[in-house]
């Protein structure tokens, strides 16, 4: 068994050194931190008027608008589905945006690739929520679908149904295709139509455990019921705000910038219903279901972090002249940015402040007088392997907070490539090794999860001292 009384194992700093070979004590060593200016801290958005500008450019109040909307009072993961598809369709809409770029210098081998890449990622993505809602008794059944299956295929030919044929069994499957999505017509161009049949690929491979499809043209080949898209998605008022109010420049990644951050703002929207959903599930004891939803934010964070990286396509001299046409920088503004998406702000302190939840999990109370209450109690649960559901959870919270730290290290390496280094350091002020940015000070930030983290530490090291001593020879002599 493993020895969890780690406090009489701990080696105080004015004792005696006492070499290994002469004790079985567990010594664990602690490297000191060089950056002492790095410390838990929550970011603080951008100033409200570098804010508003911003979200005025993307016309986030009338996207939020959509996003908000409730259509249908019994369908619970409306919510976090519908802001997924509205930015799976404006994905739709980069598509068209990159392949009618005129200029002979734009990458466009390459912006195709990243773009089919970005909508099977938010394909995935899409399909894991789907599939989640299926297993889950009190989110099944009220999705809106139309199942063709019960027309015995007469349906009216008004463009907007495709009979697909069943050889086996003599049955004929019906396949509804959306009438107001791009995919659909990227299909039926020729400049995109190898584009557009990849992601209908995408979303055949991708919906195969789902129990109905999203019907924008892909096969079908199982006869699944198929999603009202038009009725979920409205992929006509979408579309309406391709416009920003700054398109009267004359600056082709304009378009580039403003399609590129409505997809961003609506998976950070996504993220941040999931969010308030495992706070829930938490609280009611479903471990399980809120381990999902963690990986799936997760997930989400790697998404933002592709979706930025591709400004590191756009053509730098169009990017930054794009820039000072858009007065993006103001002398007195600091903050990143990233900052200036609200929302962006609130997931972070969401996603940190779940560290909270980690005595609730465990079933213990943070000891007052600070002692490792929480820590043991990790380290039973880590040993015994009885709540695995818990572990489960436990897991996925340290993922999220990988992700994140990752996402805003990342945000900083494309904001150097795209602009400079000395923009990526906060409007041209370099830092010391006693300072640091807000960019960096998040990623360089102690764990969010102390006691998890000590609770591995003791425990691996409990580990490397009951092992036999003619094993460890054995191990050495082999390398």
């Amino acid at each position: 068994m493993i020895d969890l009384d780690w406090k009489a194992k701990m080696v105080s700093s004015d004792l005696p050194s006492i070499s290994p070979r002469q004790s079985n004590k567990l010594h664990v060593s602690f490297p000191a931190i060089p950056f002492r200016a790095v410390s838990n801290t929550s970011p603080t958005p951008a100033s409200d008027p570098a804010c508003s500008a911003y979200e005025d450019y993307l016309r986030l109040p009338e996207l939020r608008r959509l996003w908000n909307r409730k259509q249908f009072s019994n369908w619970k993961t409306e919510s976090i589905l519908k802001p997924a598809l509205q930015a799976l369709e404006i994905t739709f809409r980069f598509v068209s945006t990159v392949l009618s770029d005129k200029r002979p210098y734009a990458n466009k081998r390459e912006w195709t690739r990243r773009i089919e890449s970005l909508a099977t990622s938010q394909i995935e993505l899409i399909a894991t929520i789907i599939e989640d809602e299926a297993e889950d008794s009190t989110t099944r059944g009220a999705t809106p679908i139309a199942d063709l299956s019960s027309t015995e295929g007469v349906l009216a030919r008004d463009g907007s149904y495709a009979e697909v044929w069943k050889v086996p069994g003599e049955t004929t499957v019906v396949n509804k295709t959306s009438e107001a999505s791009l995919l659909p017509r990227l299909a039926m161009w020729k400049t995109s139509e190898d584009v557009a049949q990849k992601i209908m690929y995408s979303i055949e491979c991708e919906m195969r455990r789902c129990p109905y499809t999203l019907g924008l043209g892909e096969p079908n080949l199982n006869g699944k019921p198929t999603l009202e898209y038009d009725s979920v998605c409205s992929p006509n008022e979408i579309h309406a705000l391709k416009k920003s109010s700054y398109d009267h420049i004359k600056n082709q990644e304009n378009q580039s910038v403003y399609t590129t951050h409505q997809i961003l703002e609506s998976w950070i929207h996504v993220a941040k219903q999931i969010i308030q959903r495992v706070i829930e599930r938490i609280g009611s004891e479903e471990f399980s279901k809120a381990s999902n939803d963690c990986y799936l934010i997760e997930r989400i964070w790697k998404l933002l972090a592709e979706i930025e990286d591709l400004h590191l396509l756009m053509d730098p001299d169009d990017f930054l002249r794009l820039k000072n046409q858009l007065q993006m920088r103001s002398f007195d503004e600091k903050s990143p940015f990233c900052f200036r998406s609200r929302e962006l702000v609130e997931i972070t302190k969401s996603c940190k402040e779940l560290k909270h939840k980690v005595p609730e999990i465990l079933g213990v109370a943070v000891d007052p007088k600070g002692g490792p209450r929480i820590q043991e109690a990790a380290m039973r649960l880590y040993s015994e392997k009885r709540e695995f559901q818990k572990v489960y959870l436990l897991q996925a919270l340290q993922a999220i907070e990988g992700a994140l730290k990752r996402f805003f290290y990342a945000y900083q390496q494309v904001l150097a490539v795209a602009m400079g280094s000395l923009e990526a350091k906060g409007n041209g002020v370099l830092v010391s090794s006693e300072s640091c940015d807000s960019l960096t000070q998040l990623f360089l930030e102690p764990t969010y999860f102390p006691s998890l983290d000590a609770a591995k530490t003791f425990l691996g090291e409990s580990w490397s001292h009951e092992q036999p001593n003619g094993a460890e020879r054995r191990i050495r002599r082999k390398q």
